[in-house]
């Protein structure tokens, strides 16, 4: 049987899709994913494009996407010329690299700028107070949460997942937290 003529297949990979729209992913590119994800074998982009009747060069567009992210990769099958494609399935890994790609795309621009905005605000008298102090704040707070991320990031990962399972139980190895519930 097909993958996607299962029906609970075919519900993941349409859900996966409608949630890539709301974290910034076009559609396309979550059910590429999704459908790579889910298949045993690697795939070709034809086949891609059969399965989910998808055109072509929006197949090839969002697997340089996927690649681009590191959780699917261009893998060659004996006896076919053809290129085939591999999705991570490692949640760890596919994890770790999204979100390492992503502060590469969107969180460390955002520090560059806005260690910028804060240097020339703190050497322009005529800045209001209010846009020196909310912009520096800001800076502040976007470093705060690179740096954090880079520390997580050098953990390996069974320290990650224990520290996950932890939750907010952490809270208890810091002086004067208080858990709430």
């Amino acid at each position: 049987m097909p993958l996607l003529d299962h029906p609970d297949a075919k519900a993941f990979v349409l859900h996966w899709g409608e949630m890539g729209t709301h974290w910034g992913v076009n559609r396309s590119v979550a059910q590429i994913h999704a459908l790579l994800y889910l298949a045993d074998q690697p795939l070709t982009a034809e086949a891609i494009v059969d399965r989910l009747r998808l055109a072509r060069s929006n197949v090839s567009t969002a697997l340089r996407e996927l690649q681009g992210y590191g959780i699917v990769r261009r893998v060659h099958v004996d006896g076919d010329r053809r290129d085939h494609f591999l999705a991570e399935t490692d949640l760890w890994e596919m994890l770790l690299r999204i979100t390492a790609e992503r502060k590469r795309r969107e969180i460390d621009p955002t520090i560059v700028l806005l260690r910028e905005l804060s240097e020339r605000l703190a050497a322009d008298p005529d800045a209001p107070a209010h846009l020196r102090q909310r912009i520096g704040r800001l800076h502040e707070f976007m470093g705060t949460l690179g740096g954090w991320y880079d520390q997580m990031r050098g953990l390996p990962k069974p320290t990650l997942v224990g520290l996950m399972k932890l939750g907010g139980k952490v809270a208890r190895f810091l002086p004067g937290a208080k858990i709430k519930g």
